[in-house]
């Protein structure tokens, strides 16, 4: 792309020598370009021949990188805006933040009466307290890589839709969605569909059959992993006691291994199997 740029530069070069007197409109259809361009590039050919500098480098593009950058604070600036962080001034009672610090920065009658170059943007000022180590910022949370599971150790179980099931449009007391429903098992070890128990009406006492009769089939596993389903764990009006899912697990010695709200990738397995289609 450049080089297209550069060719359209030297030709535009040529045609203000050869044409002085055509309009910037006519430049710029002569060369395939906006009369912005010429415009620009008419400019730096003029600074580039008074300045005697006729050589191929007067076609480049100039860098767009600021050639004078703005002068570094001092360190009186930075020990204010520290100060200020810290012991609020005029009785304000909450720490500060880069608004605030910069309008009293602003405001500071020694530092202007000194002429000290002062900040303009907030993120500066949240730049130097973040330096300082000033702003508080959440730990890295360290992913560890969850350890693969022995065949038959852990059991993965959800509810999941039939979408296959249609809804009756002719009964008006008919349920329109979650027509039918599975509760599936499936092994964390091999990811194998274990068990896939079809419900029309799977609620808390439904669904701890559902356990029981899969326990009764395929025996019990170390673990059981759910998420926080009511039909699971119940209520959040009883969140102080343990389930009856909960309980019966502990007395017959599986145990129960609720996940955390708003983390689906831990019951991966069973969240995405579809035996019945969706």
């Amino acid at each position: 792309m450049e080089v297209e740029y550069v060719g359209k530069r030297a030709h535009l070069f040529h045609l203000l020598h050869q044409h002085p007197d055509w309009t910037l409109q006519q430049y710029a259809d002569a060369v395939g370009c906006s009369q912005s361009m010429v415009c620009t590039w008419r400019q730096r050919f003029r600074q580039a021949e008074a300045q005697g500098h006729l050589d191929a480098s007067i076609f480049f593009s100039h860098s767009p990188a600021p050639h004078h950058r703005p002068p570094r604070l001092e360190e009186e600036v930075k020990e204010r805006i520290q100060e200020i962080r810290l012991n609020p001034p005029e009785h304000l009672k909450r720490t500060p933040g880069p608004v605030a610090i910069l309008y009293y920065l602003h405001r500071d009658q020694t530092l202007l009466a000194k002429g000290t170059r002062l900040p303009r943007s907030s993120r500066t000022i949240w730049r130097i307290l973040d330096d300082a180590g000033l702003i508080e910022r959440d730990p890295e949370h360290k992913r560890s890589p969850r350890q693969p599971r022995e065949p038959l150790e852990e059991i993965q179980m959800d509810f999941k839709d039939c979408s296959t099931v249609p809804a009756d449009l002719h009964d008006p007391d008919a349920k329109r969605a979650h027509v039918v429903e599975t509760c599936n098992f499936v092994d964390a070890g091999t990811s194998i569909l274990i068990a896939a128990q079809v419900h029309e009406d799977f609620h808390a006492e439904t669904a701890f059959q559902a356990v029981v009769a899969f326990l009764q089939r395929y025996g019990r596993p170390k673990r059981l992993t759910f998420d926080r389903d009511p039909r699971w764990v119940g209520s959040a009006m009883a969140r102080d006691f343990p389930s009856a899912l909960c309980q019966f697990l502990y007395s017959v010695g599986v145990q129960p291994h609720v996940l955390p709200p708003r983390h689906p990738e831990l019951n991966d397995l069973v969240a995405y199997c579809t035996p019945f289609g969706r």
